[in-house]
């Protein structure tokens, strides 16, 4: 498959182990890719690496989180006119092998976002029992409020199509925005789907999600759904 224009955003956050090994990987399975490093502020030695490698990349004056760092990443495509946008985390998990699968209902005009979801096929790391359970309920919430079944529906594996770019470059959830803005997709009119890949374990350093916060973590974005679909709903009764 050639590719459209295609643009992968990759944030990184405090990736110094793993940022220069998932480029290089993405170089090697899919050349024909540009790529974006959206380096968040790191506090670590991670710009050092960026820069040492020479490799593509933006730094943040200051810290925005996942959410105001990808944001960032869709603007950059939305400027510079690319057909597909992709997201894919710095710390190794998600393969590239994997990329042209996500992109290919995207490309093929199938669907607005494609994700890639590792519950498809259950292969590959599959996350701890606690964070699976809370990925359940999540996905079972977004049924609800949507109407839409999204399985993995805090994977940042995820391409997009050139209307969504430009509405996510305008329009996207900070903190933890996986689930919002697959919400945000479905009643802005967009079309979701999921497609099997494999993950890895992360690879080096540690998550944004800590156990401790898992908790805090459930109950903010469940809020922030709901917040959400109520939103969208006034407005539409406004009309």
């Amino acid at each position: 498959m050639d590719l459209l224009k295609t643009l992968v955003i990759i944030p990184c956050y405090n990736e110094q182990d793993n940022i220069l090994q998932t480029v290089r990987q993405l170089q090697t399975d899919c050349p024909e890719a540009d790529y974006l490093v959206v380096n968040d502020c790191s506090t670590d030695q991670s710009l050092e690496v960026l820069r040492k490698n020479g490799l593509h990349h933006i730094n943040l004056p200051c810290n925005l989180g996942i959410g105001g760092g990808v944001q960032a990443g869709y603007m950059y495509a939305r400027e510079n006119g690319y057909d597909i946008t992709v997201q894919m985390d710095g710390d190794g998990q998600h393969d590239p092998a994997y990329l042209r699968a996500v992109i290919a209902p995207v490309q093929a005009g199938e669907a607005d976002m494609c994700i890639g979801s590792r519950f498809l096929e259950k292969k590959g790391f599959q996350t701890s029992f606690a964070r699976r359970a809370g990925i359940r309920f999540l996905s079972v919430l977004i049924r609800l409020l949507t109407g839409s079944r999204v399985l993995d529906v805090t994977s940042g594996y995820r391409a997009c199509g050139k209307r969504l770019t430009a509405f996510y470059a305008d329009h996207y959830a900070q903190d933890y925005p996986e689930p919002e803005a697959i919400v945000a997709a479905v009643l802005g009119g967009f079309t979701v789907r999921e497609v099997p890949v494999e993950m890895k374990e992360r690879q080096g350093g540690v998550s944004s999600i800590r156990a401790f916060s898992s908790i805090y973590y459930m109950i903010k974005v469940s809020l922030a759904l709901i917040v959400y679909r109520m939103t969208v709903s006034r407005k539409k009764g406004e009309r």
